[in-house]
Parts: structure tokens; C-alpha cells; sequence
């Protein structure tokens, strides 16, 4: 069954405005719901957002930190609130294998102001704000999009979730891929944009907090890790980000997030963007991960990641790229559709955030220019050179604390601080300052 949507007050025909305007949002995870805040506050007048997957996106546990100054920013705009249940994190400690220490040696200490959120439970907030008359269509697969001068048809492969057919196509004055790096929307507007494979992989995990109270390692510290402190275990050839989130139920857990290369000779297909959800690492990769946590973190550390069951651990493969525009006739882009930057630039759920908040007061000014589509140019340009910038970022802390590491035992506090500033050298880390 084929549908067609249409409007009387749609963007075609030059100076019309995104008010009352038939919008689809691709992609149905923190970006997508964002994004259709976004169109709602600007005026749009129908709904849809269409998600791939049929499970429950607030179950997924995996944690995000959103750095203090860019968490005013976006609750000033209205895409966060201190409702959304955060832990704040204040520093930094950084600490490499020294023999039996359960710890380690201290390598130093850096300020790190940020707060910790659990993936799900935001999703739940943005999701529960967005207006009643959205229509959320979650089993439906978008496998193409068609871009015409008055109007942009989503080609859909069916599933449903009480709203009419899944299958056929849908026509929509203003569609906005929110659907991640493998995104449809962004293949229909750049078809030549892939993205590329870094080398090296992220293992992630969470374990309950009050399971850590199981790692009793002689001469451990009666306190050996505060709420507030977010850690970096490094070793040769990689590293370990440990800080804790809430879980959605009142506790917290211990997120973490494990980057190396995967063992030698392994055969895995990454050339294509994809991922290993919990339940399919195999043999060779578990028998890694054993390694990296039991011979080069420190013992405590590598304990901590041991108590997340293996069936839970899952992979993400490293892959960065940006689009040349965020914008292409009718097809807007936003959050990792548009941009995907390695995660150690700290910022991957606020620029989809910002992505958003920009989107909205974009299509706000719409009106106020001679051609709506036009107006959205300023959003293009804008993100493009943050998600550039951040693309870049992830480069460098990817090559300095994963594929080029410095000797970790000779480092004290100030030639850390140089690995980092040289790093970091743009000061973008945590993501870069909103524009208004």
C-alpha cells in the first residue's frame, strides 16, 4: 500500500514558511527526538518520526557526559532540564598499571567539569517532551529518499506500530535525517560521503554500582573511587574512560568504554560502517579483552570492566567523516548523520543536541527570508564547521592516547598536561560553544 501526504502550506513555491509544514524525522533516537522538538517549536505543523528498531530505546544503558558549560547552553534553549537524572563529575584522574598497585600509579589530575547521563533514560525525557500529536513509527525501515523541487518522498519497507501501513510511500514537505551514521537521508542528499574506518575499536560495558563492593583487592584504599571522579586507565596502545551514571531507577552504574586495536590477524569485515551488539563478540575478541584488563590496566580497573557479564559487552568500530553541507534542497541533516566524530572528543550527544537547537532557530528565521530553503543555509554552514572541527578533534585524541601513545610510566603531572593541550589543541573537547 503506497500513501501520499500533502499540504497546503508546505515549503515549495520560494517564500513559503516551515509553519504548518509536513515534516518526517528519520531516526527516532536522542537526534531524532530532538530534532523534532526542533520542528515543532518552529512552527511545523505534522510529525512523523520514523525508527528502524522495534525494541525499547530507553533500556539501552550505555552513558554520555555532557560538559557544564555546554549543559546551560542547551537547557537555556530548552533541550535539557535538571530533571533528567545526571551525576556531576568534577575530575579527572588518570592512572597506569605499577605493578600490584591496585590502582596504580597516579599519572595526575585534571579538572572535568561534566555531568553523566545514561543514554536511556534521556532518550525517555526528550522523547516524553515531544507534542501529543506526534506520530512516533517505530518497525519502520526508510531504505530511500527522493528529493523534488516541491516536495521529498520517503520509500518505506514496512513495519508498524498502530499508525497504518509500514510499507508503500510517504510525501513530506521538509524530511530531517536523524538516522545515524549509516543514515539513508544523508546517502539520498551526498551519496559519495562514507564513512572511514579509524583502525581500532570501543568495548563498552556498565555494571551496577553496588557490585563494586565485589573487588576487594589487598591494599585497596578504603575509598578507592569517588562519585565525582571520572578515570582514565592508559596502557600502551590504549585506554579506558570509568565514570558513573545514573541508572534510571535512583542508583547508578559504572560506565565504560575500553579503546585498542583488536588482536593481529583477526578477521574482521569494518570496511563497511557497522557494529557488534552484546551477545556476538567473539571467542578471539573476549580472549582480548581478558588481556587488555587482566596484564595492562591496573588490577582494580581491569577488575571493574570483568564484572560487566560477557554477554553484555559490545563493540563500537571507530569511524569518523562530516558532510560538505548539512542541507540539500529539502533534506536536512543532524547528529551523527550528518557528522560522526570519534567518541573521545566527549561531545557526540551534544552536537545532536546543538544540531537541533541551531535546526530550530533556523527554520524560526525561515519566514524571514525570501526563500525559506535558503534560510537554512546559515544552519548548514554552522554545524558544518563544528562537526569538522570535531571530526578533527577525535582525530588527534584518537592518535595520541590509542595508535601513538606516549610512555605512560615516564609522565608526571606536567608532561600529561602537554599530552593533552597538544591534543586538544583547539580546546574543543567537551564540544564547541553553541551559537545563537
Amino acid at each position: 500500500m503506497s500513501g501520499s501526504r500533502s499540504t497546503e502550506s508546505g515549503m515549495g513555491g520560494g517564500g513559503v514558511p516551515i509553519a504548518g509544514a509536513d515534516v518526517a524525522v528519520v531516526g527516532g533516537s536522542i537526534a531524532g527526538c530532538a530534532t523534532a522538538l526542533a520542528a515543532h517549536r518552529a512552527g511545523a505543523g505534522r510529525i512523523t518520526v520514523y525508527e528502524r528498531t522495534t525494541g525499547h530505546l530507553a533500556d539501552r544503558g550505555v552513558g554520555l557526559a555532557i560538559h557544564n558549560a555546554r549543559y546551560a547552553e542547551l537547557a537555556a534553549a530548552g533541550y535539557l532540564d535538571a530533571a533528567m537524572p545526571w551525576v556531576q563529575l568534577t575530575t579527572r584522574r588518570w592512572y597506569v598499571r605499577d605493578g600490584a598497585a591496585p590502582l596504580g600509579r597516579q599519572v595526575g589530575v585534571q579538572p572535568f567539569p561534566f555531568r553523566s547521563y545514561c543514554w536511556g533514560p534521556l532518550w525517555r525525557e526528550l522523547h516524553r517532551r515531544l507534542p501529543a500529536g506526534t506520530v512516533f513509527r517505530s518497525g519502520v525501515s526508510v531504505r530511500a529518499v527522493t528529493d523534488t523541487a516541491d516536495g521529498a518522498t520517503l520509500h518505506l519497507d514496512g513495519g508498524d506500530n498502530g499508525a497504518g501501513s509500514g510499507a508503500g510511500t510517504e510525501r513530506f514537505d521538509l524530511v530531517i535525517g536523524a538516522d545515524g551514521y549509516r543514515s539513508v537521508v544523508r546517502d539520498a542528499a551526498f551519496p559519495d560521503v562514507r564513512p572511514s574506518y579509524a583502525g581500532y575499536l570501543a568495548w563498552r560495558g556498565a555494571v551496577p554500582a553496588e557490585r563494586l563492593t565485589e573487588l576487594d583487592l589487598p591494599g585497596l584504599p578504603t575509598d578507592p573511587w569517588a562519585e565525582e571522579d571520572c578515570i582514565y586507565g592508559v596502557f600502551d596502545g590504549g585506554h579506558v574512560i570509568i565514570y558513573r551514571i545514573p541508572d534510571g531507577r535512583g542508583g547508578h552504574r559504572a560506565n565504560w568504554v575500553l579503546y585498542t586495536a583488536p588482536p593481529a590477524g583477526l578477521d574482521l569485515a569494518l570496511d563497511t560502517p557497522t557494529s557488534l551488539p552484546p551477545g556476538t563478540l567473539t571467542e578471539a575478541l573476549h580472549t582480548h579483552l581478558a588481556h587488555v584488563t587482566g596484564e595492562l590496566l591496573a588490577p582494580y580497573w581491569g577488575a571493574l570492566l570483568r564484572l560487566t557479564p560477557p554477554q553484555e559487552v559490545f563493540i563500537q568500530p571507530m569511524y569518523d567523516f562530516t558532510a560538505p553541507r548539512y542541507t540539500a534542497g529539502r533534506l536536512l541533516l543532524a547528529g551523527d548523520a550528518a557528522t560522526v566524530a570519534r567518541p573521545h572528543t566527549g561531545a557526540g550527544a551534544v552536537k545532536a543536541l546543538q544540531d537541533a537547537a541551531a535546526l530550530e532557530a533556523a527554520l524560526r528565521a525561515a519566514p524571514e527570508r525570501p526563500d525559506a530553503l535558503d534560510a537554512l543555509d546559515a544552519y548548514g554552514t554552522e554545524r558544518g564547521v563544528t562537526g569538522r572541527t570535531m571530526v578533527e578533534l577525535g582525530r588527534r585524541l584518537g592518535r595520541s592516547f590509542v595508535q601513538e601513545t606516549p610512555d605512560w610510566r615516564t609522565l608526571d603531572q606536567a608532561g600529561l598536561d602537554a599530552a593533552w593541550a597538544a591534543a586538544d589543541g583547539s580546546g574543543a573537547f567537551g564540544g564547541r560553544e553553541l551559537k545563537n
